[in-house]
């Protein structure tokens, strides 16, 4: 049974389970109209207000909206799925410390293939032989990743450089000012927990860079590199074969691109690579499954869309169902 409050409203953090598909940023979004409408968040007064306000329909939205402040504790990409914290009212303040925190994930690396986006979700930039790659390969190739390492964010990233996203450059064909500048991060452990081989279902993404595309990442890495050149390497000509994959875990410091690892990882085994799975399986004292003293475990999304649909009947504490959810993993801050 879930811990009762012994007095509402309360700001606290809590995570859900992000499903691949959706930015981060709409999951928040989808969260916050139900804890604007809820005891458990907002003052008795305010709920009163916004109901007579949205007596009309006209008000409700903005004054849902402004109810209650709520955001995430570090993004997720669309194609990732898993831990995503969620701070409401004074928790907020707190989020910050997420960004910083050791992660760990699971990703699929998918060889042979380079996309802009250095995963499934982009375009296929090069592709390169994979046939000759192992296990072994990959193994004695993971000591390079493993502790500190320098490591360059994706060009195709909204990191900044003089204001402008880095893929700005990359897709109009504009040289950046200067090198990327690379960040020292920490891998504390990096291991193949499975060798998949071509027993899959992935497969390089269908879309192409075209050869102007080519030409303007090209003109956009020869502010990094001297005489860059995209192209296509032999032997790489479409066959039937499968492309060979494999799944790493990690446990990363705050700051690491996962999608970095696995193609540079790539590149050290002499072929091309992208993410075509990630899950965030923890992040802080969040996890998905709760093993320590101290874990908090993930509120399935499921629980979130139902109640958007159908709130469900209120218990004999008056808590309906998404509420319960949330009070047992919730981590109340003052």
């Amino acid at each position: 049974m879930p811990k009762i409050p012994a007095s509402v409203p309360l700001s606290g953090l809590f995570a859900v389970c992000k499903p691949s598909g959706p930015p981060s940023m709409s999951i928040v979004n989808e969260v916050k109209p139900l804890v604007a409408r809820s005891r458990l968040f907002v003052e008795a007064d305010k709920l009163k207000a916004a109901k007579q306000k949205g007596k009309g329909g006209k008000h409700r939205g903005k004054y849902g909206r402004e109810a209650v402040k709520i955001g995430q504790g570090g993004t997720l990409d669309p194609l990732a799925d898993g831990v995503l914290v969620i701070g409401v009212g004074k928790a907020t303040k707190k989020l910050t410390e997420f960004l910083d925190c050791v992660k760990e994930y699971r990703t699929t690396c998918l060889l042979g293939c380079e996309t802009d986006s250095y995963d499934s979700e982009g375009s296929q930039v090069r592709v390169a032989p994979w046939k000759h790659v192992t296990r072994e390969q990959v193994e004695a190739a993971l000591d390079q990743f493993r502790g500190e390492i320098m490591q360059a964010p994706p060009i195709f990233s909204a990191l900044k450089m003089d204001g402008k996203p880095l893929y700005e450059y990359a897709r109009n064909g504009i040289p950046l000012p200067r090198p990327i500048e690379k960040r020292n991060v920490t891998i504390h452990s990096l291991e193949i927990v499975e060798w998949l081989g071509g027993e899959h279902n992935f497969r390089w993404p269908e879309k192409k860079f075209t050869n102007d595309q080519k030409q303007a990442f090209e003109k956009a890495l020869s502010g990094v590199e001297e005489k860059p050149v995209i192209k296509d390497e032999p032997g790489t000509e479409q066959s039937e074969d499968i492309p060979t994959a494999f799944v790493l875990r990690m446990k990363v410091s705050g700051g690491t691109y996962v999608r970095s690892i696995v193609h540079d990882l790539a590149h050290a085994v002499g072929s091309a690579g992208h993410v075509v799975t990630l899950t965030r399986s923890r992040q802080g004292r969040y996890t998905l499954e709760p093993a320590e003293e101290g874990d908090f475990g993930c509120i399935p999304w499921e629980v979130f869309t139902k109640a958007t649909e159908d709130p469900g009947e209120p218990d004999a504490d008056g808590w309906v169902e998404w509420e319960r959810e949330v009070i047992d993993g919730l981590e109340v801050v003052e």
